[in-house]
């Protein structure tokens, strides 16, 4: 058994393919592949395949991981080519590998944001006024109900700027299996505090990084 990594963009309208459905199209398009992938044993036999991190409806990504394991050598370069056949409009597979780290390791993910408004000077000062704030208290749900946390620690803004219709910024924070914190959260609490509406144009996952700050590979 081989394990393999790889990466695929998520793109364009497939940003609309919900994780459980891409998952179900991942089984189905590997029959489609050719590859010599390994199944599990059991009662109904599927191929083993496992994403990094579940990405949220609506989002794109540039970085999206899915292993998967083989049961005899491939080139890499022809790993990508067969599940690029078979992909969909908007999911183009990157690069293939063998793994080198455990996605236990991973700790943060970064995303680039771009915000409409129809005054675009007004919404960055308001939201640079926001993010200045000594806390950001948001809501979150979670398995026993609704909890009161504080963003502000837990979170590294960067890049932010104003354009002539958008604004724009970059954000990292807490992703992996122990701490996972949405992009909307600081979103919606922010457009809750406006008297004025804020279109999302762009949320784009474009790293995922590990505990001691490199990249996710």
């Amino acid at each position: 058994m081989i394990k393999i990594r790889t990466v695929f963009r998520k793109k364009g309208r497939a940003k609309y393919i919900s994780h459980l459905d891409l998952n179900r199209f991942m089984l189905r398009a590997f029959r489609r592949t050719g590859l010599p992938i390994w199944y599990t044993e059991g009662y109904n036999p599927h191929p083993y395949i496992t994403f990094a991190l579940a990405l949220s409806l609506g989002y794109e990504s540039d970085c999206e991981i899915m292993d998967f394991n083989l049961n005899s050598h491939v080139d890499f370069d022809e790993i990508v080519s067969k599940l690029n056949e078979v992909m969909p409009e908007g999911i183009e597979f990157i690069s293939a590998y063998t793994p080198e780290t455990k996605i236990t390791e991973i700790s943060h993910s970064e995303f680039e944001i771009k915000m409409f408004s129809e005054n675009p000077k007004t919404l960055f000062d308001d939201f640079s006024a926001f993010i200045e704030q000594d806390s950001i208290i948001v809501q979150k749900k979670t398995k026993k109900g609704i909890s009161e946390i504080d963003l502000k620690p837990s979170i590294q803004i960067s890049d932010l700027i104003c354009s002539e219709n958008s604004v724009n910024f970059n954000i990292i924070l807490p992703a992996g299996t122990q701490i996972n914190y949405n992009p909307s959260l600081l979103i919606d609490s922010f457009k809750n505090m406006i008297n004025y509406p804020v279109d999302l144009i762009k949320i784009c996952r474009n790293s995922i990084i590990c505990s001691d700050g490199e990249k996710f590979l």
